[in-house]
């Protein structure tokens, strides 16, 4: 169930109230790797600037957009109103950075699965960069289709370095709209203060991983004017694209979520609450999107 507040806010998540889901919890890798002294490669190159990616290609790339709002009623979730704007906003926003944008509506876990392996097998030589923008419920680890749950890594593991190969040394984007558990975050006061060369990398480099929350948090969402995550990012990815680069946008994001934005509830428990994104990052270069000419 949602809970909806008297402003309209409302959260990413299966149910309120209740326990921990063991079966939703992804495994960590069974496997151990050894831990090897290496010699660093030199990555210059003439001409280029070996800290930022390379963005004069022909198109900065495609955002795939998976916009989850309606559920099966067997996953006991409820309809994600607000989630439409956020789209709407994702699609402005990403179309003026020069994305060629595909949204998909209501997807099954198997249809978002089929989604993002295709989307990782078309040819991405002449792209300099993927974008995906996923809007829908969650839990740690997981994200949700209409009728189930899937690991988020199951989702993104097609445009790792081995099996993505068009993309490898490009930066693969994914900001994702949803829960990662059921704690919420009560807040504290505080005081105020004023050409490549060919070269062997890993699979998981130039990945970033932008949640609308901290792991095990609920995500927040308005009814009426969207996800707070979505509002801030698509507003400051608008006002900071010609000036600065990806992660300290990104920094900006955490700080109007932080700052900008509470829950007014009239439900006991969910008033006053606060979030805070969280960003992962495997990228290896700055990342400026004002490189790119439409």
């Amino acid at each position: 169930m949602d809970v909806t507040q008297s402003d309209g806010d409302t959260v990413d998540a299966l149910k309120l109230f209740s326990k921990k889901r063991s079966d939703a919890e992804p495994a960590g890798s069974s496997k151990t790797a050894e831990e090897l002294d290496s010699v660093p490669r030199s990555s210059k190159t003439a001409g280029s600037d070996p800290y930022r990616y390379k963005m004069d290609y022909p198109c900065i790339g495609t955002c795939l957009i998976i916009n989850n709002k309606n559920f099966h009623r067997s996953t006991g979730m409820s309809a994600r109103n607000g989630t439409d704007v956020d789209a709407a906003t994702a699609i402005k926003t990403f179309s003026e950075l020069g994305y060629k944008i595909s949204v998909n509506t209501d997807q099954t876990v198997e249809e978002m699965k089929q989604l993002l392996s295709s989307a990782s097998k078309e040819d991405h030589s002449k792209s300099a960069s993927f974008a995906c923008v996923l809007l829908s419920h969650g839990d740690e680890g997981v994200i949700y289709g209409t009728d189930g749950f899937e690991k988020l890594e199951k989702l993104t593991k097609y445009f790792k370095g081995d099996r993505c190969k068009s993309l490898v040394g490009k930066p693969k984007l994914f900001f994702i709209q949803a829960c990662r558990g059921a704690e919420l975050d009560n807040g504290i006061e505080a005081d105020s203060v004023d050409a490549q060369t060919s070269e062997r990398i890993p699979v998981e480099a130039d990945f970033l991983y932008a949640y609308s929350t901290a792991p095990g948090y609920y995500s927040w969402r308005n009814t009426t004017n969207g996800s707070w995550f979505m509002q801030a990012l698509c507003e400051m990815l608008t006002r900071f694209r010609g000036e600065l680069e990806l992660m300290q946008i990104m920094t900006r994001v955490n700080r109007k979520v932080a700052l900008h934005f509470e829950s007014s509830s009239n439900l006991p428990g969910f008033n006053g609450k606060k979030q805070i994104p969280c960003i992962v990052s495997m990228l290896t270069k700055d990342l400026y999107f004002a490189d790119f000419h439409l």
